[in-house]
């Protein structure tokens, strides 16, 4: 008999592959041959009223009741995590949940589907081992539910009489109802290691979430047969119901399809039930069932691809919907707010003319002058908020756009075309929110000269007509088709104009306003000395303590590591220099800074900068000119022996012979001191204003932060200085103010230099730094862009305005390398706003602080 077993299992397991073959030709013999009978009886008028006899009302409630049915089974994927190592949140297991479980209703193909799924979803942290042990612990309990529901029909059937037109069914029932105690007596039974983590209490939560699956389905069958209204005991399904889907099951087709659908058609048949309506009665099933929370678990599957796919190409194709919805939206909401406006302001002209009433039929409609006007007006201030990407702006146009779409729907004429378009709108102002991430909206003078010229050429028209309808007398005639129907007319729109202006003032306000801590911050000379002492300067470090520019500090950990000084013009903060401090992170210091710029709607300028930090911006998106060249010294090999230096040593000699003395004076300095020293400069200056951001300024604080280099007569009167800008670091030094009286002497300003050449050096540093030669070999060659070419012509015939080429040639005769410096600003920005904004800048009179 063993033996005879043994065969019987080793032929089995030879020939399973044939066998199954063979079981499921059978099962669709069978299938198509019912389904060949039914067909016949099908009456198709009868189908058609069955399916629309259902009111909007119950298919809400069964829509509603199909997705409730298909929630138990969440359950599964909750405790398929509990046997993983990693942990996962709650929202991302229903999501995943509802993806593998709705699609293992429609393509199960015998639990492929959802274990491949459920693999994919689960991955993270759990070796293929982990995975498959998991997926084949939960799958043992599938059919739990099913299997006590087959139990609980026999007894409905051979026990209270309940389905007993179905007894002969009782071989699928029992075979059925056999599953689940084998499996629990098994599961809890076994001394096998694959099951020791499966706890009593994670069991007990399989079965309760497979029952809960068979009875949700069995339920919302039920409440479909009552709400076709076919007048049988509707209790008497339910032994069939289970009998059939594992019949279903057993066929392994995907759902059950064509089995269980023939089997429940027969078995309906038998209580009354013509072809045609348990079709419509297993049709509505599948639709509620299985074919509406597929269709949104394909859309769940859809983002969840899309969302694996953008972040395998680093967010850029989120970047582009993103952005390519925010431009559409800010395009359409300029568009509808341009042509609100002209409907209110010139009705007649804009109704009679082909154009406007051929683009009509895509923007926004108010009956109201008054509420054209103002509507208008607030999309085309919202545009701004969108477009700039202002988050504040998001909610209020999503409400401006919900009422304008609403009133220009609500017509007899609905319009469906134009319904399609403003949904489309909507869903674009959706994509764009993610994108909208800055804190406030800060115009640039271009925006600010559209918008502008937007508003005022309305008004301006505006005004004319009402100036034309009120006009009597006199030479103006204009046709009435491009006046207003009446001068009440104009006067409700002329209030609407300003009842406009005075929301898009306070909406402006709104939309700018942001508590940005790091831009409000007063000059802290502590932590600036702090950087300095640890880090070092450069040759512009020391223009911080004139504090007409602001600072932004990079740190890390608390410590403060880059400072930055800027000024704000419009939307650019021009940064002077480069940043000083620690320069190993620099990198990670321009990104925070491009990224805290960016989120209040700045953009960063850089000027007088290196070629090494321009190259870095350049990385980082930046385009730039070249500014002139800064000319440096080299005090190791300074000397006035030779004949290149034979005047600057006569002079020097004669200074000596005038009784000129050099010195040092060192801070603080005394009232006296600083009288004698503002006289100079108010003498040098002329009555010319003071210049600031790149230059020093006569500031008693500033003069104070360092030495300052004076030439004394023989009676020790100073008739000149310079303020020396030290760097910490003994490399480079530098002047900034270099200013003589009336009394000086020519030639003093080279005495200066010279004496500070040789105290430098002795010193300790390496390199004088004499300053920029603006513009100077800028726009040379013949492949020079156009900027760099007029720019060069600045420098050419430009002496009238400033000394281009003097300034040059004079630094020439002590400098021993000119290293270029750069101006640097966004690819995207206009690069003669930027200029024009950076020479407000040079050009404001400083204001002295305390």
């Amino acid at each position: 008999m063993k033996a005879f077993f043994k065969k019987f299992i080793d032929f089995f397991n030879k020939y399973l592959n044939v066998i199954k073959i063979i079981f499921l030709i059978v099962v669709a013999a069978f299938v198509v041959f019912e389904a060949h009978s039914i067909l016949k009886e099908i009456n198709g008028q009868q189908m058609k009223q069955s399916l629309s006899s259902q009111s909007p009302q119950h298919l809400l409630i069964l829509t509603i009741l199909g997705l409730l049915a298909v929630t138990p089974m969440l359950i599964y994927d909750f405790t398929f995590t509990e046997f993983l190592p990693a942990k996962f949140k709650p929202l991302y297991v229903i999501k995943s949940g509802w993806i593998t479980n709705t699609f293992t209703n429609i393509a199960g193909f015998g639990g492929f589907l959802g274990a491949s799924l459920r693999a994919n979803f689960y991955s993270k942290d759990a070796s293929k081992k982990q995975i498959v042990y998991a997926i084949s612990k939960v799958a043992l309990f599938l059919l739990a539910g099913l299997s006590t529901y087959c139990l609980i029909s026999l007894v409905l059937i051979f026990g209270f009489g309940i389905g007993n037109r179905f007894a002969g069914d009782w071989i699928w029932l029992l075979g059925g109802g056999a599953y689940f105690p084998i499996v629990f007596l098994f599961t809890r039974f076994s001394n096998s290691e694959f099951f020791a983590d499966l706890t009593i209490r994670r069991e007990l939560k399989l079965i309760l979430g497979s029952c809960l699956e068979w009875g949700s389905c069995v339920a919302l069958f039920l409440v479909i047969g009552d709400f076709m209204n076919l007048h049988i005991d509707i209790w008497n399904v339910i032994p069939m119901f289970f009998a059939a889907n594992v019949f279903g099951v057993i066929s392994m087709l995907p759902g059950g399809l064509g089995t269980f659908d023939t089997m429940m058609i027969l078995g309906l048949s038998e209580l009354g039930i013509s072809p045609t309506l348990a079709i419509v009665w297993l049709l509505l099933y599948r639709i509620f069932y299985y074919f509406i929370p597929f269709g949104i678990g394909a859309f769940l599957f859809g983002i969840e691809l899309a969302g694996r796919f953008n972040k395998f190409l680093d967010e850029i194709p989120a970047s582009i919907i993103q952005r390519s919805s925010q431009l559409i939206i800010t395009i359409f909401m300029y568009f509808s707010g341009i042509m609100m406006i002209l409907l209110a302001t010139v009705p007649n002209m804009v109704l009679l003319n082909p154009l406007y009433n051929s683009l009509a039929p895509f923007t926004l409609y108010f009956l109201s002058q008054l509420s054209n006007v103002i509507i208008g007006c607030l999309l085309i201030g919202l545009a701004r908020g969108v477009g700039s990407r202002v988050k504040k702006a998001f909610w209020p146009t999503v409400f401006l756009l919900l009422f304008a779409i609403g009133n220009t729907l609500w017509k007899e004429d609905f319009p469906i075309r134009l319904a399609i378009f403003l949904a489309f709108i909507l869903i674009c102002l959706i994509f764009s929110r993610k994108g909208m991430y800055r804190d406030r909206l800060t115009y640039s003078w271009g925006a600010a000269i559209t918008d502008a010229g937007i508003f005022v050429v309305s008004f301006a028209v505006y005004c004319l007509v009402g100036f034309v309808l009120g006009y009597d007398h006199g030479g103006i005639k204009m046709s009435n088709e491009y006046l207003l129907p009446s001068q009440q007319g104009w006067v409700i729109g002329f209030i609407g104009f300003i009842i406009a202006i005075c929301i898009l003032y306070g909406l402006i306000r709104f939309l700018s306003y942001s508590d940005t801590p790091w831009m409000n911050q007063p000059f802290d000379q502590e932590r600036v000395k702090k950087i300095i002492d640890q880090f070092g300067g450069n040759e512009v470090s020391h223009l911080v303590f004139l504090r007409d520019k602001k600072v932004y500090f990079y740190t890390e950990d608390g410590e403060d590591q880059i400072v930055f000084m800027y000024k704000q013009k419009a939307n650019k903060l021009i940064v002077m220099g480069e940043p000083f401090g620690n320069q190993a992170k620099l990198d990670k210091a321009i990104d925070k800074f491009m990224i805290d710029a960016d989120n209040v709607d700045l953009t960063l300028v850089f000027y007088e900068v290196g070629e090494s930090l321009t190259m870095l911006l350049h990385d980082k998106g930046f385009d730039f000119i070249k500014a002139g060249e800064e000319g440096h010294v080299d005090l190791e090999t300074f000397t006035l022996v030779g004949k290149k230096h034979r005047g600057e040593r006569a002079l020097m000699h004669k200074f000596e012979r005038d009784g000129f003395k050099f010195k040092i004076i060192n801070p603080p300095f005394s009232a006296e001191t600083m009288n004698d020293l503002k006289k100079i400069s108010d003498e040098w200056l002329e009555g010319r204003d003071e210049k600031g951001f790149s230059l020093g300024f006569f500031d008693p604080y500033y003069l104070n932060q360092a030495p300052i280099a004076v030439i004394c007569d023989e009676n020790d009167k100073i008739v000149a200085f310079a303020n020396i800008m030290p760097t910490r670091d003994h490399v480079m030094t530098s002047i900034d103010l270099m200013r003589s009286s009336e009394e000086a002497p020519s030639g003093i300003m080279d005495g200066i230099f010279i004496n500070l050449f040789n105290y430098s050096k002795e010193e300790g540093y390496r390199w004088f730094n004499l300053g920029m030669a603006p513009l100077a070999n800028v726009g040379n060659s013949r492949f020079s862009f156009i900027n760099e070419k007029i720019a060069h012509l600045i420098y050419e015939y430009g002496d009238a305005f400033y000394s281009f080429q003097g300034l040059r040639s004079y630094k020439q005769k002590y400098v021993d390398k000119w290293e270029s410096k750069y101006f640097v600003y966004r690819k995207n920005n206009s690069l003669v706003f930027t200029m024009l904004q950076l020479l407000q800048i040079v050009n404001e009179r400083p204001l002295l602080k305390k």
